[in-house]
């Protein structure tokens, strides 16, 4: 069976066609978005977030071609497949010049529908793991060492967590690994094999985080030239690490905390909102609670992110992993520079 998080737009004016299709993509596991027109069909794929759309080049009012040149006009990045009868298979041929991916001819065969489908989903998650594969660059050679009891604990507690939905909330100062637990989450979790995409909440204005997590619309702002897909939407299907959460301004709080409650959003400058499945892992090195009581963070986003806390020790509070480090250390250098390195571990 398909994940569920794998959506696929349906838009065909034919109710026979599309109830066919609906049959045959959900007993492979898909969930399935129907449209009966182009317009119809536009508004679904920026309010739900489909992965691959089926689309009918013979559609009254707006044809499968002009939606086609929507999409791009739009700069929606998604992957298209064209639904083509006999006759038409040209005007096929010229959507894929305007970038379709593929075409299905009428009548189906099933198995040529579920391959094709199954085709385009690979294709779109290469493009979405090229999309954050800058963020986890380096990241290859990065793992959890140590075998102190804290750190044991906090290993137990953050595979429990990578089965669990809930929302993670990491706990520890500076230099703890934060990150490194958030990407262990993730490589441990049923979503492994979607996109981990991080942001730094601190150092960046306001306009500027809100962007960068929501994404915007084209002509949100001066400078806004296109259509951009935030941090939380290019995160769909996998993990968002929201790293020094504590930091985030008043009014970012609110929307995250929208965003949490409701699974969805409006990109800055939109009106529609924008629903995505995706699991999400906070971190701060601050004190919370201090800041709640002086009124500089929110108590119900607070319980929001707070669902599962995991604290991570600093590393003189396991001084008995440092040899680990080092070790670790030394073989990651290894592998970078292709040299051989030794480092006998002793206690410390």
């Amino acid at each position: 069976m398909k994940s569920f998080n794998e959506n696929i737009l349906v838009v065909d004016d034919d109710p026979d066609i599309r109830e066919v299709l609906k049959d045959r993509l959900e007993s492979l596991g898909y969930r399935v978005l129907l449209a009966a027109t182009g317009a119809e069909g536009l508004d679904l794929l920026e309010k739900q977030n489909p992965q691959v759309v089926l689309l009918d080049i013979e559609m009254p009012t707006m044809s499968g071609l002009e939606v086609l040149k929507e999409i791009r006009k739009r700069e929606l990045d998604i992957t298209v497949v064209m639904i083509t009868a006999y006759g038409t298979i040209e005007r096929a041929v010229e959507a894929m010049k305007e970038g379709a991916y593929d075409f299905i001819p009428k009548p189906f065969e099933p198995d040529h529908v579920a391959l094709i489908v199954q085709k385009a989903l690979e294709r779109e998650k290469l493009k979405r793991g090229v999309e954050v594969l800058s963020g986890q660059i380096g990241e290859r050679y990065r793992l959890i060492a140590g075998k102190s009891a804290r750190m044991n604990e906090a290993i137990d507690l953050a595979k429990k967590a990578a089965s669990s939905r809930s929302t993670v909330l990491l706990l520890g100062e500076s230099g703890t690994g934060k990150e490194i637990f958030a990407h262990a989450i993730h490589n441990w979790s049923d979503r492994k094999a979607e996109p981990f995409v991080a942001i730094n909440c601190v150092g960046l204005s306001r306009e500027l985080l809100e962007s960068e997590l929501f994404g915007h619309e084209k002509g949100a702002f001066t400078g806004a030239h296109q259509l951009k897909k935030g941090k939380i939407e290019l995160s769909h299907g996998g993990t968002i690490f929201l790293d020094e959460i504590g930091d985030i301004s008043a009014e970012i709080q609110t929307k995250l905390l929208r965003f949490l409650q409701e699974r969805e959003f409006e990109r800055v400058g939109g009106m529609k909102p924008v629903q995505v499945d995706v699991k999400v892992i906070a971190a701060t090195n601050r004190n919370l609670d201090e800041a709640i009581k002086e009124g500089r963070f929110r108590s119900d986003l607070y319980y929001r992110l707070n669902v599962i806390p995991i604290s991570l020790p600093s590393l003189r509070e396991r001084r008995e992993d440092i040899p680990h480090l080092v070790d670790s250390f030394m073989t990651r250098f290894s592998l970078e520079t292709k040299k051989n390195s030794t480092c006998a571990s002793s206690p410390m």
